[in-house]
């Protein structure tokens, strides 16, 4: 059928009066895409063929926008989020006219339909630009990959770890396209398939920066032939070449003119025309690199009353011999070592701080902590960092080091243990301290710890609502994690395993299974090393539950045997009670889960615990209906909803609504289970807990289906497979199209619920 955007193509060409192939050659776009644009069939047309065939047209600017419009009408809504990863343009970016040209002369050989995955092997020293002309000219094409662009840096000369994984690299890709965590395969050929086949006849762009050989990228590249990939790399990358041929792309240093551009694009052309002499000098002594040009204009921005020859003096007598080292990678540390001498004190101190910061990045809350300066001076000594090429700021306001730099950084400057202590303690308290705020404003009825209050001059982050308090987690995720490695490595136990307690809520909600049982296998281990029995129960019971999200069952009961025998050495009834309710959820027969459940119900009793009592009764609830006693599941049910009622956990009554609306289904008062079903629906959905309302979707289909309210069902279970699709919970979305089959073919549905 044909739409606004068909009828709009066909009605310009008709009034210019051409044909479809005179519109072709005029245009150069094929025939067949402008047949199919015509008939509908294109329903996603590409920005530069309609450009194209605008201008082939001779469009005045208000058509050009109706075409447009009509153009985006017919795109087709995807089904996966469009990534832009790119990072930051670089700037001021100086000629690179010819590499620019070979780049866009490589992108337009591949813009046929059949024509091969693009990829230019952009291959160059350190610190000559790659990265920088890679951007640019990516940014400067975004607009002709529609479907996005991913970008990873895969650390190929990295100096202070092996380069990336490709696997990582494509967990990280699999994350921009929002595959779902708990959805994604764990074996790396897998992973690596779903990617495929996520980008398949996609117009997208892949920056595959600082490779380190053809192997590492190998895996990265996408099937089909509509993407682009564009790698950088200080080796010549001769696999991709000669096995995948690709454009091979070499980059110089910067001509003297170039170099002169950028020097003036950062300092103005007052200060350059005042000291010609000194200008020639600093460009021969730089060796054309941009990052050595970068250093030096900071170094000169930074301090508008050091003249340009004074600067040239220091670089030609402490540096020279290594800028004409044939390495260039080596003379940095030297070019380094002069912004590092024009640092105050403090903004050195700063500087050597970075270097040991957890994580990949730190945002200006996490580096006043570290600092200790206070917000006005940090950011001011960040700026002035900046200023100097030692530090980015990307887009969303986080500063990052050059791997090289934050190697160099972490030896220039000596730290006292103290100082370098002190101010470790300082930023891993600000992890702890915001992540614990966080996870209470997600639950704020789990038993909470006890953390030592944070040191003199650390601010942690206040976070106002729920929504926050998982963006931060998003944000800070990575660093999180290495923080707790850090920890570990200065013995920092009890921080250790109160951060993996304080990610327990945001993992489950993200389905974060494999970091979550990473941060509770270390969290034991830390625990193990203290005198403090209350966390390792704790510890060994969280641990279970990792085990148990995973499917591990007998490591599971390990670690939920540990957790109990420790707390009953401990005679600690409440940490009993606690293990014995977990217990119940890992035992597959259900007379020994209610036998565990009513354990903990019988603990909780007497404890003025009302949640955790209210807990332990909604599961003798649940494994007794499991096994048929339904009046004793209904009478504990009502019992565990009242209280739930009474303290305010909305979470604890939707999950007692459910379990009596099952009570009832298989008691027969199917109208009951309908209502009770739908009261725990809504509290779900108010909550935004989709994984449980799709369960509870499920077993109300049922209960439809037994009332013979065909359509209800066949609703219900349709949005309930939908729910368990996009959650990646393949077995239950398989089992729910067995029961649609089933009843729409007049039958009734096995396994009801």
């Amino acid at each position: 059928m044909q739409g606004a955007f068909a009828t709009t193509v066909r009605r310009f060409r008709l009034r210019a009066g051409l044909t479809q192939e005179a519109l072709s050659e005029r245009s150069g776009v094929s025939v067949s895409t402008i047949r199919g644009m015509e008939t509908g069939k294109r329903r996603n047309p590409q920005l530069a063929s309609v450009r194209q065939l605008a201008s082939a047209l001779g469009l005045r600017p208000a058509e050009l926008d109706e075409l447009l419009t009509a153009a985006a009408g017919a795109a087709e809504r995807t089904t996966i989020p469009v990534p832009r990863q790119l990072p930051s343009p670089p700037a001021p970016f100086v000629g690179r006219h010819d590499e620019l040209d070979r780049l866009d002369a490589a992108l337009r050989s591949a813009s046929g339909a059949a024509a091969p995955v693009v990829i230019t092997a952009v291959a160059g020293a350190g610190g000559v630009g790659k990265s920088w002309l890679a951007l640019h000219w990516a940014h400067r094409n975004a607009d002709r990959f529609p479907d996005g662009q991913l970008f990873v840096d895969l650390r190929g000369f990295s100096p202070d770890g092996d380069p990336m994984d490709p696997a990582v690299a494509v967990r990280g890709f699999l994350d921009a396209l929002g595959v779902d965590p708990g959805r994604i395969p764990v074996a790396p050929h897998a992973q690596a398939a779903l990617f495929r086949s996520l980008v398949a006849d996609k117009r997208m762009l892949l920056v595959l920066d600082n490779a380190a050989d053809t192997a590492q990228v190998t895996s990265l590249l996408p099937g089909g032939h509509t993407c682009t990939v564009a790698v950088t790399s200080r080796n010549r990358l001769s696999g991709l070449i000669t096995g995948h041929g690709a454009r091979h792309l070499p980059v110089g240093t910067l001509t003297d003119t170039e170099a002169d551009e950028l020097l003036v694009a950062r300092l103005g052309t007052a200060r350059i025309e005042a000291e010609p002499s000194a200008v020639a000098e600093l460009v021969g002594l730089c060796g054309g690199f941009p990052l050595a040009l970068s250093i030096v204009a900071g170094r000169a921005h930074t301090h508008p009353h050091l003249s340009l020859a004074d600067l040239a003096d220091e670089l030609r007598d402490g540096t020279l011999d290594v800028l004409d080292d044939a390495d260039p990678a080596a003379s940095l540390p030297a070019v380094l070592s002069l912004s590092h001498r024009a640092l105050t004190a403090e903004e050195a101190e700063v500087f050597a701080l970075l270097a040991i910061a957890p994580g990949p990045d730190i945002g200006l809350p996490a580096a006043i902590s570290l600092t200790g300066l206070g917000r006005s001076r940090t950011r001011a000594v960040l700026r002035r960092l900046e200023q100097a090429s030692l530090v980015d700021q990307d887009a969303a306001g986080r500063y990052r080091m050059h791997d090289l730099i934050r190697r160099y950084a972490a030896t220039a400057h000596h730290l006292a243990d103290t100082t370098r202590e002190t101010a470790l303690r300082r930023v891993l308290d600000f992890y702890t301290h915001t992540a614990y705020a966080a996870d209470r404003l997600l639950d704020s009825h789990r038993d909470p710890i006890e953390l030592t209050p944070p040191l003199p001059a650390c601010r942690p982050q206040p976070l106002p609502d729920i929504p926050a308090a998982m963006e931060w987690f998003d944000t800070e995720h990575r660093n999180l994690l290495a923080a707790q490695r850090t920890a570990v490595a200065h013995a920092f136990h009890h921080t250790s395993w109160q951060l993996a307690w304080t990610l327990y809520d945001f993992h489950h909600r993200r389905g974060h299974r494999h970091d979550q049982l990473g941060v509770w296998q270390i969290a034991v281990d830390s625990a193990g090393r203290l005198r403090d029995s209350g966390a390792q129960i704790l510890t060994y019971r969280l641990l279970g539950r990792a085990h148990v999200v995973l499917g591990h069952h007998q490591e599971a009961i390990a670690a939920m045997n540990r957790a109990l025998a420790l707390s009953e050495q401990q005679n600690d009834r409440a940490l009993q009670a606690q293990a014995h309710y977990t217990l119940a959820s890992i035992w597959p027969d259900g007379r020994r889960a209610l036998e565990h459940a009513r354990r903990s119900l019988d603990l909780y009793r007497g404890l003025d615990q009302p949640i955790g009592e209210a807990n332990a009764l909604n599961a003798v609830g649940w494994y007794a209906a499991r096994l048929g006693e339904h009046d004793t599941a209904r009478e504990h049910c009502r019992s565990a909803l009242a209280l739930y009622q009474q303290h305010q956990d909305v979470n604890g009554q939707a999950q007692t609504l459910d379990s009596l609306g099952y009570i009832d289904h298989h008691s027969g008062r199917h109208h009951d289970a309908v209502r009770h079903y739908l009261q725990a629906m809504g509290l779900y959905r108010d909550l935004d807990n989709t994984y449980e309302t799709a369960d509870t979707l499920d077993r109300l289909g049922h209960t439809h289906a037994a009332l013979g309210h065909r359509d209800r069902a066949l609703d219900v279970w349709r949005q309930a497979r939908n729910l368990y699709r996009r959650q990646g919970r393949d077995q239950e979305a398989e089992q729910v199209d067995r029961q649609l089959d089933a009843l729409s073919r007049g039958g009734h549905p096995d396994g009801a619920r």
